[in-house]
């Protein structure tokens, strides 16, 4: 599989610390979290994710946080839309069980799996996908992200990845719109964009 920064592995060896972390929204939500070590954004809510949650462009009624990390994205658009079917997974299987425990410690119910990519959804489509790409990870793991996107998506169902467009961004947005055939950005914030592409059979 390669070497992948130590939150992109299935078993991290790190020693496990907890931490409380919030996210703030800008409709005056909080909601807390459990960090754990060895998972993505263990010190804070990274800055993405929050503008992601402020901004994505929400529809339809299921949706899939793929590489959920502890289930911050997840967790707070089943609190912010508690109508919507809620999918995550991530092949970290400390992040899963992270984002169990903080499922359960915010009272919501979301189908919550363990798995490389769309190994865990295999014949499962959704009208959302939602990414922040572990782009340390290496362009194979985001491109697959991508690439793959349209297999789960209904028609009319869109891809939103947020990511720094200077940091891995552009090429991001470049392959979704290989991929897909369109691409637009929904918001660009502090050097932070997230892209929609929309899947039309």
């Amino acid at each position: 599989m390669g070497k992948f920064e130590h939150y992109y592995t299935k078993e991290p060896q790190s020693k496990l610390k907890v931490r409380e972390v919030t996210l703030k929204l800008k409709n005056g939500h909080e909601y807390n979290f459990k960090a754990a070590s060895g998972v993505y954004s263990f010190k804070r809510i990274d800055k993405a994710t929050r503008i992601l949650l402020d901004h994505m462009s929400v529809h339809g009624k299921s949706v899939l946080d793929l590489g959920c990390g502890y289930g911050a994205i997840g967790i707070t658009i089943k609190k912010e839309h508690p109508e919507m079917q809620v999918y995550m997974s991530d092949i970290n299987k400390r992040a899963v069980e992270f984002a169990k425990i903080n499922a359960k410690d915010n009272n919501v119910e979301i189908d919550i799996r363990w798995g490389d990519v769309y190994e865990p959804w295999e014949g499962m489509k959704f009208d959302m996908i939602v990414i922040n790409p572990p782009i340390a990870a290496g362009k194979k793991v985001w491109m697959k992200m991508i690439e793959e996107a349209p297999e789960h998506l209904h028609d009319g169902g869109t891809l939103q990845v947020v990511a720094f467009h200077n940091k891995g961004g552009k090429r991001i947005k470049k392959f979704m719109e290989e991929i897909f055939g369109n691409v637009e950005d929904i918001w660009k914030e502090g050097g932070v964009r997230i892209y929609k592409s929309v899947w039309k059979r």
